[in-house]
């Protein structure tokens, strides 16, 4: 992880000005010469001009504000901005630099450097020692001037966060099975300094959880349910925000077998859960006043022993009865449980995330999240809009017509787990009939995982949810 400092003054090191066509760069002891390369590059509307003083580089970066002067698009481009310049600071092997923006806009650094130190993660792992050292990214440390110690503090909290979701969500499931992912829920929770109780099989059996019961029963490894906790001494809220998130770590269709080519990356059907959990590290680690409960469901969904089968039909935990048409829709199996078991806690809001459909990759790419939401918390999802510009993890909100639940209707039991079209929505639905109470479902399918690298985004896990929720939080 990228280390954050705060100096008094600029030293010596490598430098990043943020500015834009018309800034005065005069203040910063560039020669006549380098003034006037500086003008021409402007002028040949380059965005990124660098100048070797040889003992260091000062890199300036020119970013014109958004035509409508919105501020969220002017951190996009800085964060966009950082990913161009970091493959030049790995080029140049530079180990640190410092950061300042002319106008003293501490928005706009802060969202830089949240750029670079998202470009700079890297998952090595599992390389050999030489080809660790090929490919591990030089950049080790920013510096800021100007900016408080709480800013610089929250941006390296909430990047540790997304560091350790994106490491979870690589993971492959010989490492993080069922058993080892609830022992770093609670190892994490331990050294953040939330709570985190984890139900084993025979507690999940005992409560009749049957979606959990059921997706489990091709696997070797027991399900577990995992209930986490953050709640400060005042919190703003009287009335408690519950976290759902899937948590299949490895998702093979079960019976209704994925075909090879699409099975690929279904470590990544754990997402939601770790999403969950990286949210909890930042809102602990920052200590956000805001009382929440995180509820994960936690398996595999495997095609063996006495898995379970397409016509089975399984009573969930709230007694409604499912018909099974598809084993593969095993995710909101298990959320359906965790989804009534919410009701307990009687909550101001639940947020569920999962890589719950295909189809909502299909429909809008891996541009944005995927949202679905009850009457109930349309305000709720309006507030959440607003974070996903500012982090830019924007909501793409799909109607809930009651029409779509006519899909999921049974002949032999109260409601079956698939509709015939419109796959997002209808696994909307079948979510949406376990709640009530105020409910926003994330479907981050498109945006957890990307088989190809995008901008500070990067390639395999993303993190997705993670900003989007701490500040959501934030500003509750």
């Amino acid at each position: 992880m990228l280390k954050f400092n705060l100096i008094e003054n600029f030293s010596d090191n490598n430098l990043i000005i943020i500015a834009d066509k018309n800034s005065d760069l005069s203040k910063f002891n560039f020669s006549e010469k380098e003034l006037n390369f500086i003008k021409k590059s402007i002028k040949d509307k380059k965005k990124q001009i660098t100048i070797n003083h040889y003992d260091k580089f000062v890199f300036v970066n020119i970013l014109e504000k958004s035509k409508k002067k919105l501020e969220y698009k002017d951190k996009e481009n800085a964060r966009k901005s950082a990913f161009a310049l970091w493959n030049t600071i790995q080029n140049y092997k530079l180990k640190e630099i410092e950061i300042c923006d002319i106008e003293n806009r501490s928005s706009i650094v802060l969202a830089f450097a949240e750029g670079l130190a998202l470009s700079n993660y890297q998952f090595l792992k599992y390389f050999s020692k030489k080809n660790f050292e090929k490919k591990r990214s030089f950049l080790e440390k920013i510096s800021f001037v100007n900016l408080k110690e709480e800013d610089i503090s929250e941006l390296k909290n909430l990047m540790e966060a997304v560091y350790l979701t994106r490491d979870l969500v690589n993971e492959p499931v010989n490492f993080l099975n069922t058993e080892k992912f609830s022992c770093e829920i609670k190892r994490i929770s331990e050294e953040i300094g939330f709570s985190a109780e984890i139900f084993d099989k025979k507690k999940i059996e005992s409560l009749k959880m049957g979606g959990i019961i059921a997706v489990n029963k091709g696997s070797i490894d027991p399900p577990s349910f995992a209930i986490l906790e953050w709640k400060p001494e005042n919190p703003k809220n009287e009335k408690v925000i519950v976290l759902v998130g899937k948590g299949i770590v490895y998702d093979t269709g079960g019976l209704s077998l994925k075909p090879s080519n699409s099975m690929m990356s279904m470590k990544s059907d754990v997402s939601g859960a770790c999403s969950v959990l990286g949210t909890f590290y930042a809102v602990a680690k920052n200590k956000l006043d805001v009382h929440i409960i995180g509820l994960i469901p936690i398996t595999d969904n495997r095609p063996s022993h006495n898995a379970y089968v397409p016509d089975d039909i399984i009573k969930m935990y709230d007694g409604t009865t499912v018909e099974v048409q598809n084993t593969d829709a095993e995710g909101r199996m298990i959320l359906a449980d965790a989804l009534s078991y919410a009701k307990r806690y009687e909550p101001k809001l639940v947020i569920d995330l999962a890589t719950l459909t295909g189809a909502s990759a299909y429909f809008i790419g891996k541009e944005a999240i995927v949202s679905m939401t009850n009457e109930d918390a349309e305000e709720h999802l309006k507030n959440l809009q607003k974070s996903g510009e500012n982090v830019y993890e924007r909501l793409v909100n799909l109607p809930m017509w009651e029409e779509y639940a006519e899909q999921i209707k049974s002949n032999i039991a109260d409601i079956r787990n698939v509709g015939d079209y419109a796959g997002s929505i209808t696994a909307g639905k079948f979510l949406e009939h376990f709640t009530d109470y105020p409910w926003i479902h994330l479907d981050i399918a498109g945006t957890a995982f990307l088989d190809r690298k995008d901008n500070y985004r990067g390639k395999g896990g993303t993190g997705s949810g993670v900003r989007l929720l701490y500040d959501f939080l934030k500003n509750y």
